[in-house]
């Protein structure tokens, strides 16, 4: 289904080069205001404006009332990106029985190192709940998030159809080229 809005939070395109440690600190930092060093100002990714303060996302920055605006209708304050969509929304969609945290984690059409931080948030926020045995339902609250940011990128309530269900393509892997003589001696003994 095509999307009809842009207008939400999204995660760089190359977060994938971050180191862990990196990620997490950015990731966990999300939201945060900063302020300018004196004499210095940020500029608002949207709105074009500079500003003595703004709220950190990825090395951006937004006015208070740009980040009010991209907030969504039943989030509570937490900013929902495409992959927090996908999550939700397979979730969401999974009619038999719960999917299983590595599923949900495969399909999300994220780096793994950060399904696995969002999925550790949205049930952390109570969004989403986990088994022992690793299995993931979403909540009232969850259903809410969901239908808030569906209703942001593609005007209506959240339907199974909004998200593709294929998994993220794998990395390819380079192979290590063989030695075609193996009797060449050492030149360095």
């Amino acid at each position: 289904m095509q999307k009809r809005s842009n207008y939400h939070f999204t995660y760089p395109i190359n977060i994938g080069e971050l180191d862990l440690a990196t990620m997490v600190s950015m990731y966990r930092s999300r939201g945060e205001p900063r302020k300018s060093m004196p004499g210095e100002y940020f500029c608002c990714a949207l709105s074009h404006e500079l500003l003595r303060e703004g709220k950190f996302w990825f090395g951006l920055f937004y006015s208070q009332k740009v980040w009010d605006e991209l907030i969504t209708k039943g989030s509570e304050g937490y900013p929902l990106t495409e992959a927090e969509f996908i999550i939700l929304g397979l979730v969401y969609s999974s009619e038999d029985e719960p999917p299983h945290r590595e599923y949900v984690e495969r399909h999300s059409r994220v780096v793994d190192k950060l399904s696995y931080l969002i999925l550790n948030d949205l049930r952390g926020f109570g969004f989403l709940v986990e088994d022992e045995s690793g299995y993931v339902r979403i909540t009232p609250r969850g259903e809410r998030a969901l239908h808030g940011i569906a209703r942001r990128m593609h005007g209506k309530r959240f339907l199974p159809e909004m998200i593709d269900h294929t998994p993220k393509p794998e990395v390819p892997k380079i192979e290590e080229a063989q030695r075609r003589h193996q009797d060449q001696g050492n030149l360095f003994i």
